[in-house]
């Protein structure tokens, strides 16, 4: 019988750095500089991981499905901002992807006490948006022990859910329930135990590969534009309108006037394509 390994938090670790309060700020930024090199390193070679987890979403979505991030912590946060600027990137609506944090919204700016160890508060956070075997559930916790987000998990498999994760520890409880586990180690913080460094970092390129390769996938960028942006100031306004400049080949004031009448740069080109 094979001996269980041993649960190693490696972002727990003691800092490879020492006497930080005795550094220059000089020292302090080179120290933290030199560790975040490290962090695309490690996302590197979780790709592999990365790809079955948006395979696996793409899947879901593609017939309608949502995707759901829940986390606690840094963890949620990271999930609630990536969820929050996938409506004006990419046009889709507010309840496509959907971020959840230990604690609710008031979490999002101060931290509530004991919330990440509630093993019940994560699927009821889930059943308010009526989260069903059509959507994709993802874990975040860079500790891969977090009991909000493990227990959420687990009843999401008992219900029939698919769940991924991400976390920054190698052979957590999180990984193993999660059916597309992404472990992202990265060893160490510069100040021991703060996960919203290395680990943060790890979380968010991570989240970026995710939703954005999704939203490719489901036809939300021509080429390489946002061509579904929503148009909410002056300066995306300007972007969409070089968008058109650059596609079509038409002057400022053309394309201004396509944006204006289509409300789109999708719609502006169909509209000038069909002309």
């Amino acid at each position: 019988m094979k001996k269980k390994e041993k649960f190693i938090r490696t972002t727990e670790a003691v800092s490879k750095y020492k006497h930080l309060d005795e550094m220059s700020t000089k020292d302090l930024l080179k120290g933290m500089n030199e560790q975040d090199h490290l962090v695309p390193m490690a996302v590197g070679k979780a790709i592999p991981k990365i790809e079955k987890l948006v395979k696996a979403a793409y899947k879901k979505m593609k017939e309608g499905g949502r995707l759901f991030y829940i986390g606690a912590g840094t963890s949620g946060r990271l999930g609630i901002v990536d969820a929050s600027e996938c409506p004006p990137t990419f046009g889709v609506p507010f309840d496509r992807v959907i971020g959840l944090i230990a604690g609710g919204d008031k979490a999002i700016r101060k931290a509530v006490e004991f919330a990440e160890d509630d093993k019940e508060k994560g699927w009821l956070d889930l059943q308010k948006h009526k989260i069903s075997e059509k959507d994709f559930l993802i874990g975040i916790a860079a500790s891969g022990s977090t009991p909000y987000v493990i227990a959420a998990l687990e009843k999401a498999n008992e219900a029939n859910i698919e769940t991924g994760c991400i976390t920054c520890n190698k052979g957590s409880l999180l990984a193993a329930t999660a059916k597309y586990p992404i472990e992202v180690v990265v060893g160490p913080e510069f100040v021991t135990g703060s996960t919203r460094m290395k680990s943060g970092t790890a979380q968010k390129l991570v989240l970026n590969m995710i939703s954005t390769s999704l939203m490719i996938k489901l036809g939300k960028v021509k080429g390489n534009k946002m061509v579904d942006m929503r148009l909410s100031n002056h300066k995306l306004v300007k972007r969409a309108n070089q968008m058109l400049v650059d596609e079509l080949g038409i002057s400022p004031k053309q394309a201004t006037n396509l944006l204006e009448k289509h409300g789109s740069v999708r719609a502006a080109m169909e509209a000038a394509n069909q002309a």
